[in-house]
């Protein structure tokens, strides 16, 4: 039952905090995020890597199986086929973002101790509730589990925007709501399409995900998958976001409280990416090759778009919050490459930048309690007051930079060779024709390129140069920091996690990819087995061989 323990844990302390007065709130809240990391570190050691691509952990609850399962009398026990049920189970993609997901929590938790400071009761308790959702997205089998999971995020999400958030924060949390909401709603239509198409040989309704997968690309003809997959990406691809949905993206990260900046560049936006992993491909195999090249295309444009709107920004936390569009396009390209490497290199990047950018937003955040403004025109040249402070931004800067020896390099190195070795982008039939790879691979690099001009230009800014500071600040006004001028324990304390796990993801990422060779293959073989499947559809069975009569 651990991976149920994992999801009930934060569920459980979100209760007793509201029972509780609000002065506790705060360490109820962090040991409840404390037993859900062990909880998820334990999962980890009793994951069976050598077969990471198979489905492990499985635990299922009986939850609506008469809604379209059939139930068979086997003395005076029933059996169920199909129907809903509370199941979950992990691979070790799923695996890796719930452990992410639990490493966050306490770090949200105590990045929160010092910014909020009203209605503290109703903050922590939502944010243990959304630590809930997002790890039963990640470990969920059953399709309506997922589902409800993957919706229910937006809640407490809207609430810690809405409530806790900056001077913009009310239509920030519409626009969210509204962008992911209408996206999520066209996505159930495709889902339930799928699911109505498989019932239709057996007249069982299974809302399993791996019976899904495994029929879905039988069942569904070239034209319907496609009209399936334009249905899933306007789900998920708003919740990566990809460009041009992605609007909501910068203004809710940049009104958002430290914490929800944190969890939405961690967590969140990987529902996104995930759902294309194991939905979107698996569903739709042949749709998801033939449209390859022109979400490659939107990825590319999303890369670029993003990294020139971010060398103009003089917001510090809204140039990072654009940095997040370009890094999931690198993200969402390696996965449509289709190849081991690719999706290896797009999988790792879901964590290396949940760690690297998660770490930036804290530190804005730990800059903003201490001069109430973001702005590089007003702050700069921090090196010499908060040397600690600024010795962590270069770290992470570079992290997300792509430096080599850090784990940004290892995911964009990887989704670009994953790229360039997608060899049969813009191949005719026959077999002639270009290699768009190469090409996708050549014009996305010039997005390392760009975002290490404005990264590198940001910190020149805000880190190095002569000290300046806000008019009034220094203690003279109401909004003038308690805190010490650089880092305290706690802050640190806070940081130290993130940056050991960025060099050592920079450093030996070997067991990682070891972990995820086998799901990435696993992707490339079912793309190819469904392109063989919508080859075949429609084709009358092969006669039947006669014997020859023995004389």
């Amino acid at each position: 039952m651990i991976l149920f323990a994992t999801i009930l844990i934060p569920l459980a302390f979100a209760g007793y905090v509201a029972a509780r007065p609000a002065k506790e709130a705060k360490s109820i809240a962090l040991v409840g995020t404390l037993a859900a990391l062990a909880a998820a570190v334990y999962a980890l050691t009793q994951f069976n890597w050598s077969e990471s691509s198979q489905i492990q952990m499985r635990e299922t609850v009986d939850w609506l199986r008469q809604l379209g399962g059939l139930g068979i009398q086997r003395g005076e026990v029933t059996e169920w086929q199909g129907g809903v049920a509370l199941s979950v189970g992990v691979d070790s993609v799923a695996l890796m973002l719930i452990a992410l997901t639990a490493l966050l929590g306490p770090i949200c938790v105590l990045a929160s101790y010092t910014a909020i400071t009203e209605r503290v009761k109703t903050y922590y308790v939502w944010l243990l509730v959304l630590q809930a959702a997002m790890t039963c997205v990640f470990a969920s089998r059953d399709l309506v589990l997922f589902y409800i999971a993957f919706e229910f995020t937006l809640i407490p999400m809207w609430i810690l925007i809405n409530l806790y958030g900056s001077t913009n924060r009310r239509k920030a949390a519409t626009k969210f709501f509204l962008y992911t909401f209408t996206g999520s709603i066209i996505a159930l239509a495709g889902l339930v399409y799928v699911v109505w198409k498989v019932r239709g040989p057996t007249g069982v309704w299974t809302f399993d995900i791996g019976d899904l997968q495994k029929s879905a690309m039988i069942v569904l003809s070239s034209r319907e998958q496609g009209w399936v997959l334009l249905a899933l990406l306007c789900g998920f691809a708003v919740k990566v976001p990809l460009f041009p949905v992605h609007t909501w993206l910068p203004l809710a990260h940049t009104e958002a409280p430290t914490a929800g900046s944190v969890i939405l560049a961690g967590v969140l936006l990987k529902l996104g990416t995930y759902a294309l992993f194991r939905f979107a491909i698996p569903f739709v195999p042949a749709a998801a090759y033939e449209y390859a090249p022109a979400i490659a295309v939107v990825s590319i444009v999303g890369i670029v778009y993003a990294g020139l709107i971010c060398w103009v920004q003089t917001d510090v936390k809204k140039l990072v919050a654009y940095s997040s569009v370009a890094h999931l396009g690198f993200c969402v390209l390696g996965l449509f490459a289709f190849n081991t490497t690719g999706v290896s290199g797009s999988v790792l990047y879901m964590i290396n930048h949940g760690l690297s950018t998660g770490a930036l937003f804290l530190l804005i955040g730990m800059m903003y309690e201490r001069y109430h403004t973001r702005s590089m025109k007003e702050v700069g040249g921090l090196g010499s007051k908060m040397p600690v402070w600024s010795t962590f931004m270069v770290f992470f800067t570079m992290a997300s930079v792509g430096l080599p020896g850090l784990n940004g390099f290892v995911s964009e190195f990887l989704c670009l060779i994953g790229t360039f070795q997608a060899g049969s982008w813009g191949r005719s039939p026959g077999g002639t024709g270009g290699n768009l790879g190469f090409w996708y691979a050549a014009v996305a690099g010039t997005g390392m390129i760009v975002a290490a001009m404005y990264l590198l230009y940001m910190v020149g800014k805000v880190v190095f140069g002569p000290l300046r500071e806000p008019h009034g600040h220094h203690g003279h006004d109401e909004h003038a920091s308690t805190l010490p001028a650089d880092l305290t324990a706690r802050e640190i304390g806070i940081l130290v996690p993130l940056a050991a796990l960025c060099l050592w993801l920079g450093v030996y990422p070997k067991p990682a990819l070891d972990a995820l060779k086998a799901p990435s293959a696993q992707v490339a073989e079912t793309v190819k087995a469904g392109r063989q499947a919508a080859a075949d559809f429609g084709k009358p069975p092969p006669p039947p061989r006669v014997l020859p009569a023995i004389q």
